[in-house]
């Protein structure tokens, strides 16, 4: 008689993401959307690497086999036999009170979006400014006169200012030299600076700011390698660039104005803040009060430019919240429920 077989390939809560589950309010909440023997990588590239981190076991008639609690399976068998699958809760999930839920549920949702933040905005592979692009930026002038992009001096007395800019402009690296005119440069490039008594910034009712007629809308852009001044900025050293950011607010306020309201994406306005920490972290107290000071000073409505960088963060960290919802969860927000094929693919 021929011996009966059948096989169970696993996957760990881990691996969800990959796995693309269905909706959480769905009937199906504990199976996979994916077809595993002909998976769509154009509508579900993350199941490209999706079998390396799967286990394998081959049972055979009358084995057993016991699936920790959130760990999907797919069962393979022969015409002459069948799985048989009983389900009960852990005594972890048991021991949970539910007067905990909602707390639990915002801890672990906090955790999975930090985690989703640093996916989208990676750690630099390296120390050194990387502005290999900036070239082609800079549209032939990379070796012009710095000191003459923008001839508006920062209002206010900067003497006392420990920062010796001139001499630190003169000490900075080719390459961070090279950043800091870029970084003006695609600011430039990106908006027409306007007279300060011409601004006229207003906050609509969902926090956005509207720009004047003729102004660029700020770019809702999540992804580092789509935004080629959140790249620099990102790239860049903590001393290095605070060292640009205080010649710019020296030198051409209206520029580094320009920069915060208009050019500053999302992931921009996440690379600048995380950027803001390390710096934070290698200075005094004393220091960094100076720093912001001359930063914020600067600028003709230090309020709006704020507001401009807490909205880009806030827009940087939903993109990240509705990530996790689909990975995670099989929700998309602007989506609602679908007809679709039930799978044999259960978690």
């Amino acid at each position: 008689m021929k011996a009966t077989w059948f096989s169970v390939v696993l996957w760990p809560p881990s691996a969800s993401p990959m796995l693309y589950p269905m909706p959480l309010y769905g009937e199906a909440s504990n199976h996979s959307s994916l077809t595993l023997g002909r998976p769509d990588f154009s509508l579900h590239p993350r199941a490209e690497n999706l079998m390396d981190y799967s286990q394998k076991v081959i049972l055979k008639a009358g084995d057993a086999l016991f699936i920790p609690e959130g760990w999907f399976h797919q069962v393979d068998s022969d015409n002459l036999s069948i799985a048989v699958n009983f389900w009960w809760q852990s005594n972890l999930t048991r021991g949970i009170s539910e007067h905990m839920d909602s707390y639990y549920l915002r801890r672990i949702l906090r955790r999975l979006t930090d985690k989703e933040m640093d996916l989208m905005l990676p750690k630099p592979a390296s120390v050194e400014c990387k502005v290999h692009e900036s070239k082609r930026t800079l549209n032939g002038d990379a070796d012009g006169d710095l000191h003459n992009v923008d001839k508006v001096s920062v209002d206010g007395d900067l003497e006392g200012k420990e920062v010796k800019l001139e001499s630190a402009i003169c000490h900075m690296e080719p390459s961070a030299l090279q950043a800091l005119h870029a970084l003006v440069s695609l600011v430039h490039n990106g908006v027409n600076i306007p007279n300060p008594s011409r601004v006229q910034q207003s906050l609509l009712g969902n926090g956005a700011i509207a720009c004047t007629e003729g102004d660029p809308k700020n770019c809702v852009v999540f992804h580092l390698e789509d935004d080629p001044v959140a790249k620099i900025l990102w790239n860049t050293e903590p001393h290095t660039l605070r060292t640009m950011l205080l010649y710019m607010a020296d030198k051409f306020p209206r520029t580094l104005e320009a920069l915060i309201l208009h050019l500053l994406s999302p992931v921009g306005a996440e690379a600048l803040t995380r950027k803001f920490d390390e710096i934070d972290a290698e200075c005094s107290e004393e220091d960094r009060s100076k720093f912001y000071q001359i930063i914020y000073g600067a600028l003709d409505d230090q309020f709006a430019a704020m507001d401009s960088i807490l909205l880009g963060k806030e827009s940087f960290a939903m993109q990240a919240f509705r990530n996790v919802l689909d990975k995670y969860l099989g929700v998309n927000m602007e989506d609602g429920p679908k007809v679709r094929a039930r799978q044999n693919f259960q978690g």
